[in-house]
């Protein structure tokens, strides 16, 4: 059995074929004695070639051919050289055109890829066996790897390839030597540019099969007629422009993107296309500690051209951080992320976004009108990939008209603009391009870039400030919704054989937890005892309205409006309340009364006490009294000297109303 290379299924069905039909032609009329390329014998180390061409002089011919300039003549050169027309003597793995002495041969016409051989791995193993054979076993490392590989893919058939190797290469023995020599080197450009080195662009990939004909005519039958009529109607729909206002967006569009252009202006620092140098694609990666000038110039052409940067947008989340309102970004991200994801995590996906932004007291809510999340919701109880059209576009509209241009003129923008890079050409000389060619080396795994991906973000993540919106890196469960009814029974959060130092990794400072917590509305605790409540579930609610039947209540205090400090009074007041910061976090005990930290080793007294709910019916956050961290209260409440002690406080949705 003989395996065949998949990529040559559908070969014919390739309109590349009208391009190198076009070569042909060019190639007859060069090869033509009196008006072609002058050709000349050479002698190559020991031996003679006879019918061999220069760089420069194929590269004059084409020039004067089609009226081109030398470099234009070169690139069309290269392209010959790359399909297998024309063979470099010397330097047979770059398959480029050098317009010096460097020395080339017309390929046989046999080898031409017009002919349309298939390319076979048999004929390949044999060819790698006479090689072995005629080099002793020396190969190069590519080589020796194929030839080993197709030892164990055909190994049934091995013997045979042993005996046409030992055939061809007797046959070839009996030929005098120059013919020998140019037999060889054809063979070898023909599988150079079939089986190219790794590294290599090979000319001759043909990308994706087709499963049908392109060039068949179609049968005009009823099916036709009728595509033929809706395409003609889509078309009679499609909304016209006149042309001037086409044109002027196609210049304006040219106008702005010019200097960005690789065909209009130079790839800075070197076309790594050209010059085998990998420098444009490293400081052009998605994640650059400074990115270039002209990196940072387009995002100020649309806010497109921000998001689709993924380090773009590093630097407008770090700004939207600080304007409070970064869940729009996240949430257009994960839109994205169940557009373009697999399609078996696109419904789990889904339900986390719901619960995330879209949920009544979700963490990070977003702001969007009634329509489009009535539009919305109903579509999530059966998810599809673009179920958040409708809530994303909103959200992009809001960053776009809001957002966008105030971050451009922002300080974060100028610092990034500040930091850019501008490099300057790199002027690389002939035997440099060499030695760039010989360092040439293939690309990394995408496996590989992506964990360098998420190194970067993780590290961008850690050096950006904190935003306040989010939930606290200490609350581990997600907070759920329920109803509560009956007595609050206060617990102590504090750990008895948990040992923490203040302002540690385990004992954060309390203007770190402060600015990590979320939004102070959703958080209330006890300033004059030292514990915090706790809210039950709804069975030790149960209990607790039980065993709390026959205490007598105590007189419920009149509610009063309170208020959070921002960060700003929290600075002002300073660290010299001592209980009221120590109890900022949930990691540090803080002894009734004291304003101290709790020394280490030692046990806090429970203090319970019970206190009956002003509202029935309320929406409370279950969260484990060891996770939650609590606001510090108004300054107003602080002086009131009629504050209730031990008082359980309510959280209320924002768009709840209080009880009173």
């Amino acid at each position: 059995m003989t395996i065949k290379n998949v990529h040559d299924h559908g070969q014919r069905h390739r309109p590349r074929v009208a391009c190198l039909k076009k070569v042909e032609a060019l190639m007859l009329e060069m090869q033509d004695p009196t008006s072609g390329v002058k050709s000349q014998t050479q002698r190559l180390v020991i031996t003679t070639i006879p019918h061999a061409l220069t760089g420069e002089d194929v590269a004059a011919w084409i020039a004067k051919r089609f009226n081109v300039e030398i470099s234009e003549a070169c690139a069309i050169g290269t392209m010959m050289v790359a399909f297998g027309f024309i063979y470099p003597l010397r330097d047979h793995k770059r398959l480029l055109l050098k317009p010096d002495a460097s020395l080339y041969r017309f390929q046989t016409p046999y080898f031409w890829p017009v002919q349309q051989w298939p390319v076979e791995d048999t004929d390949y193993a044999i060819y790698l066996a006479k090689r072995n054979i005629r080099k002793k076993g020396v190969l190069d490392l590519y080589e020796q790897e194929q030839y080993n590989n197709l030892h164990k893919w055909l190994n049934h058939k091995w013997d045979f390839i042993v005996m046409q190797a030992k055939e061809q290469y007797r046959a070839g023995k009996e030929r005098k030597k120059p013919d020998r020599v140019v037999f060889d080197c054809q063979e070898r450009a023909y599988w150079v540019v079939h089986r190219p080195p790794p590294g290599t662009v090979s000319a001759m990939d043909l990308g994706l099969l087709r499963l049908v004909d392109p060039n068949q005519k179609e049968t005009k039958t009823p099916d036709f007629f009728r595509r033929i009529i809706i395409f003609t109607e889509q078309c009679i729909m499609r909304p016209r422009v006149k042309s001037s206002v086409s044109l002027g967006a196609i210049v304006k569009y040219m106008t702005t993107f010019k200097s960005h252009d690789p065909f209009f202006a130079p790839v800075l620092p070197s076309n790594p296309w050209l010059t085998d140098d990998a420098t444009y694609w490293d400081i052009n990666m998605p994640y650059v500690d400074h990115p270039t000038r002209m990196r940072v110039e387009r995002w100020t052409f649309s806010f497109g051209e921000l998001l689709s940067d993924p380090l773009g947008r590093d630097g407008f989340r770090l700004f939207l951080k600080k304007e409070f309102s970064s869940e729009n970004l996240a949430f257009w991200e994960a839109c994205e992320d169940v557009k373009w994801g697999t399609a078996a995590t696109i419904h789990e996906k889904a339900q986390q976004i719901y619960k995330t932004f879209l949920a009544r007291g979700a963490p990070r809510w977003i702001n969007i009108d009634g329509k489009t999340m009535e539009v919305t919701v109903r579509g999530l109880k059966h998810p599809h990939r673009f179920v958040l059209d409708a809530a994303q576009t909103h959200i992009y509209m809001l960053m776009k008209k809001d957002k966008y241009g105030r971050y451009i003129k922002s300080p974060v923008y100028k610092d990034i603009q500040t930091k850019a890079i501008d490099p300057g050409p790199h002027n690389f000389s002939p035997s440099q391009l060499e030695q760039n060619a010989r360092k040439r080396r293939p690309s990394l795994s995408p496996i590989i870039v992506r964990q360098l991906e998420e190194e970067q973000k993780a590290k961008l993540a850690a050096s950006g400030p904190v935003d306040m919106t989010q939930l606290c890196r200490f609350t581990a469960p997600v907070p759920h919704l329920a109803v509560y009814s009956g007595l609050c029974e206060t617990q102590s959060t504090a750990s008895p054989c948990f040992a923490a130092l203040p302002n540690s990794a385990a004992c954060p400072s309390p203007i770190s937890v402060a600015i990590d917590s979320t939004p102070a509305s959703e958080r209330r605790f006890d300033m004059h005892s030292g514990t915090t409540s706790h809210f039950p579930s709804i069975a030790e609610s149960i209990e607790t309205s039980v065993g709390g039947a026959g205490e007598e209540e105590s007189p419920t205090p009149v509610a009063r409006p309170r208020m959070t400090l921002s960060l700003s009074r929290l600075l002002r007041r300073g660290c010299n309340a001592s209980s009221v910061f120590a109890s900022l976090s949930p990691k540090c005990s803080v002894a009734a009364g004291s304003g101290r930290v709790q020394p280490l080793g030692t046990e806090p007294q429970p203090h319970t006490q019970h206190r009956r709910l002003a509202n029935f019916f309320q929406i409370k956050v279950d969260i484990p009294p060891e996770c939650r961290i609590y606001p510090i209260d108004s300054e107003d409440e602080e002086e009131s000297p009629g504050s209730a002690r031990g008082a359980v406080k309510e959280i209320i949705c924002p768009w709840e109303s209080i009880t009173k």
